[in-house]
This record gives C-alpha cells, sequence and structure tokens, in this order.
C-alpha cells in the first residue's frame, strides 16, 4: 500500500497549525463563561485535573494514531482506529470498532461545523460593528442589538458566507500552501493581539465602582472557592479540556496523518497542550474575564454565553478606546474560530480524497456545499422563529459537541491502549526526543484515563436525563412550542448524519482491507 500523501512544510509550519486547530473559540469564547459560571476559581481545580488525566493522554494517543494511519494513507479515524484495534481483536470486531469511531469523527466534523462557522461569522460581523459603532448606541442594550443581528438575514448569512469561503480557499490550496500559510499568518497575529488585551484588561483598575476592578477579576479565576466544588463544575471542566484540545474529534488525528514516520509525537503533543492553554488560562482568561469584571461586577462576569457578544460589548461601548479593542478582540475570536474551522474542514476533505478519488479542489468546493446545506438551519431558526434561543443549535451541542467527543476519546483510547496495548506503547515513543514512560502508559493510558472517561460519560447521561434531553420535547423547549420542530429536525440530521457517516468508514475499512476481513486474519502490514 503506498503513500504519496503531502507532508508538512516544516516543524514550526506543523506546530503552528496543529495549534491553530487548538487554539480556538473554546479558548476565547467558551472558556471565560465556563469559569465565570462554574465558580470561577473552583473551576480551575478539576480544570487542571481532567487536563493531566484526559488531556495529555487523549492527546498522546491522537497524535500517535494519525501518524500511524498516515503511515498507511490514511487521514480518516475510521481506518486509523481499525488498523490499531485489529492488533488486540479479529478484523470483523475491529471493523466494528473503526465504523463506529469513523462515524462519530464524521458527525462532529460537519455538524460541529454547521454552528461553529457561524460562530465565526458572528465574530467577523461583530468586528465590523466595532469598526462602524454598530453597537455604541447606548440606548439600544447589547441583548438587543445581538438578537437583531441574528436576526438580520444580512448580516448573518454575508459573513457566514466569508468566513466559510476564506475556510474552502485555504483548504484547496492544500496542507503547505493553504492551512500552514494561514496558520504562520493568524497564530502569531492571534497571540500579539490577546496579550494587547490581557494587558488593556490588567490595567483598566475599578473605573465603574471601587469593589470592581480587573485585579479583583483576575482574583476571581485564580483564588478558589472549595465550597463551589461540584460534580457539575467538574463534568462542565472535563468537557472544556475535550472541547478546548480538539481532541475526540480526528482533527488532531487527521493533521498528524502528514507527519513523517519518525516524527517525534511526544514533543508535538506537549507543544499544542502548552500553546493550547497559553491561549485559554493566561490570554483568554486573563484578558476576558478581568475586563468583565471590572465594568459588570461578579454577576455580570457569569454571563454564560452571553459574554462574548452581550457583555464585552457593553463594556467596549464604554471604555476609552472601546472600539478598537472591541475589533481586536473579535478579530482574535475569528482568527481563533477559523484555524479550528479549518481543521474540520480538511477533514472531510481529506474523506473525499481518500474514499471517492476526487481531487482537492473539487472535494473542498463538495465539503463547502455540504456546510451550507447543514447550516442553514442554525441562520434560518432564529430569522424565522423570532426568538434568539438557538434550539437547533443547542440540540446538535448537546449530542454532538459536548457528548460524542468524549465517547469517541473513549474508544480510542480502548483501541491504542487495551487492543494495540504495547504496540501502541512502542509506536507512540518512535524517533522521540522524550519518552512517554512505561508507568505513565500503564498507568494512565490502560487505567486511569479510560475509567475517569466512563465515569465522566456516565455522569453526563444522568446530567442529560435531569435536563429533560431524554425527552419527546425537551425541558428548555418545553414553553415554546414554535421551537419543538426546530429540536425534532436536529435529532434527525444528527440521526441522519451519523448513519451516512457509520456506512461509509464501514465501506471504506472494508473495500481497503477486504482480504483481511474476509480471512478474519491481518495480511496488510507497512
Amino acid at each position: 500500500m503506498s503513500n504519496s500523501r503531502e507532508n508538512w512544510g516544516s516543524k514550526l509550519g506543523l506546530i503552528l497549525a496543529m495549534a491553530g486547530n487548538a487554539v480556538g473559540l473554546g479558548n476565547f469564547w467558551r472558556f471565560p463563561y465556563q469559569a465565570a459560571s462554574n465558580g470561577g476559581g473552583a473551576f480551575m481545580i478539576p480544570y487542571f485535573a481532567a487536563l493531566i488525566l484526559i488531556g495529555i493522554p487523549v492527546m498522546l494517543v491522537e497524535w500517535n494514531l494519525g501518524r500511524y494511519g498516515g503511515r498507511y494513507g490514511h487521514g480518516t479515524l475510521g481506518p486509523m482506529v481499525y488498523l490499531q484495534a485489529r492488533e488486540g481483536t479479529k478484523p470483523k470486531t475491529a471493523l466494528i470498532i473503526g465504523s463506529l469511531a469513523g462515524m462519530i469523527a464524521f458527525a462532529v466534523t460537519l455538524l460541529v461545523n454547521s454552528y461553529y462557522n457561524h460562530i465565526i461569522g458572528w465574530t467577523l460581523g461583530y468586528s465590523f460593528l466595532s469598526v462602524t459603532g454598530g453597537y455604541a448606541d447606548t440606548a439600544v442594550s447589547t441583548g438587543e442589538v445581538f438578537v437583531n443581528y441574528i436576526q438580520s438575514p444580512g448580516m448573518v448569512f454575508t459573513f457566514w458566507i466569508i468566513a466559510l469561503a476564506g475556510l474552502g480557499f485555504a483548504v484547496m490550496r492544500g496542507i503547505q500552501k493553504g492551512i500552514e500559510a494561514w496558520a504562520k499568518l493568524m497564530m502569531p497575529v492571534l497571540y500579539v493581539f490577546g496579550i494587547v488585551l490581557a494587558i488593556r484588561a490588567l490595567t483598566l483598575g475599578s473605573p465603574v465602582d471601587p469593589d470592581w476592578s480587573s485585579m479583583k477579576g483576575l482574583n476571581y479565576i485564580w483564588n478558589p472557592d472549595f465550597s463551589a466544588l461540584s460534580w457539575r463544575s467538574a463534568i462542565a471542566a472535563a468537557g472544556q479540556i475535550f472541547f478546548t484540545l480538539s481532541i475526540g474529534m480526528g482533527i488532531i488525528c487527521n493533521y498528524a496523518s502528514y507527519l513523517k514516520a519518525d516524527d517525534d509525537v511526544v514533543v508535538s503533543s506537549l507543544a499544542t497542550i502548552s500553546l493550547n492553554e497559553f491561549a485559554e488560562i493566561i490570554l483568554g482568561g486573563t484578558a476576558v474575564i478581568p475586563i468583565a469584571y471590572a465594568f459588570l461586577g461578579p454577576d455580570g462576569v457569569g454571563a454564560g454565553v452571553g459574554l462574548s457578544f452581550i457583555a464585552l460589548p457593553n463594556v467596549f461601548r464604554t471604555m476609552a478606546g472601546g472600539q478598537i479593542f472591541g475589533a481586536l478582540w473579535f478579530l482574535l475570536l475569528f482568527f481563533a474560530g477559523f484555524t479550528s474551522a479549518i481543521a474540520m474542514y480538511n477533514y472531510l476533505v481529506a474523506l473525499m480524497e481518500e474514499d471517492l478519488g476526487v481531487t482537492r479542489g473539487k472535494a473542498a468546493w463538495m465539503v463547502f456545499l455540504g456546510y451550507i446545506i447543514v447550516g442553514l438551519p442554525v441562520g434560518l431558526e432564529p430569522i424565522l422563529t423570532k426568538t434568539a434561543d438557538l434550539a437547533y443549535f443547542t440540540e446538535v451541542d448537546n449530542w454532538v459537541g459536548s457528548n460524542l467527543l468524549i465517547v469517541l476519546g473513549l474508544i480510542e483510547i480502548i483501541a491504542a491502549a487495551w487492543l494495540m496495548g504495547d504496540g501502541a506503547f512502542e509506536e507512540m515513543n518512535r524517533g522521540g526526543i522524550w519518552k512517554v514512560p512505561k508507568w505513565f502508559f500503564n498507568v494512565f493510558h490502560k487505567l486511569v484515563t479510560p475509567i475517569v472517561i466512563m465515569v465522566l460519560i456516565f455522569f453526563s447521561y444522568l446530567d442529560f436525563y435531569k435536563a429533560g434531553y431524554f425527552k419527546a420535547v425537551p425541558s428548555f423547549v418545553a414553553n415554546s412550542p414554535q421551537l419543538v420542530p426546530w429540536v425534532n429536525g436536529a435529532r434527525v440530521v444528527v440521526f441522519a448524519v451519523m448513519l451516512v457517516g457509520f456506512i461509509q468508514s464501514y465501506r471504506s475499512i472494508k473495500t481497503k482491507y477486504a482480504d483481511e476481513i474476509e480471512t478474519n486474519k491481518i495480511t496488510v502490514r507497512i
């Protein structure tokens, strides 16, 4: 089986592209409101625990999976997981395991980007509003500005299409000239913007109330209140680790598949995590929460999902140089979102190249049209229902963006540590400057991490049950009958996409490894 796939042009380009994949809206949009609404400093305790117990081990597995699969010419997760699973079970069983993994990766990369691309469009639109003073009128609340924005077809679809077109153009140009080139441009700019905003945040003082200072906001995030610790904050922290590191999606594996056979995956994994955590904790936590605390106080800092699009514009309209800092903030969000969305886009392009044999340019256009189709309900719902509840968005995110990635992380670690076993350990350390200790692999990959993930999945489903997500009419739309069809529509779409994903992965693996699946014995090795 030959492999003539493109490789990364440089180590720097690889690290910046992988960091760009991990550094996304999860760092600057999701992390601040998750931390603030889950007890501030109390959130950071389970957050760091989840980083050590789950984040680092799964990241190592995904880099290893990707490089190993890339050696066989694969850029998508189904065949990658199959190759490792067959080492500890029969090929026919490995076929099912690989198909399940491929199904979830397909669903995540298609459906998460269906709403993620819209949020990227919002950030670009809000950059425009910042420069033009579109939310500067204090007679109109920033909440009204946001509602008017998402209910305006011209604004929503214009900036969404611009963002999608930019992604398509970048992916179309390939790994080195497209993805790597954009990462080399956007990632340094993103860090510069983040540092500027963090410095401005820490020099705000107390502009509104003597008890509301940016330094007290910093203290809020770093001074843990142990009484606020709960299972809810622990589950939220673990979910944030999956989201922020982009693990459990298949896209780390896709990028790693373009590595050379002896490229170091251990150093690359740790470098990706380090750059991501610097962006999230040092920049995201230092810029957003102190600014919100200084202007809005302890109640405003916990504004939830609306922190970036509702609470912070209220800050920018009143602070000195607010238009400039507002534009910087939303451009930072745009760059962060773009570098992550490009990885999900490339996963689907790689799938079409690999399974359908279409050229990269044609595949990029086909994925562009696919994202238009699956993204239309996200944009149309607030326009047609005249509400800002985003029930379709919420339902898709509940099942795909908050749940399936954790399940996929478990499948990956079972395939690597339990089925491939010591072979995965040896493969992980191939070409490495730093080596993963055997005790770490045995303790974390084989025992602690899968157990922690299984506990997390159990409590996540328990939370879903209590919140009414298993009901025909979920609790969050029980009093809004006009939103029920959107929720049920989201469920149908999720199920249909997962079914297509399973069939695609099953056929892909079975076609490529037909002889060994038929004989139920391994016959293909590189």
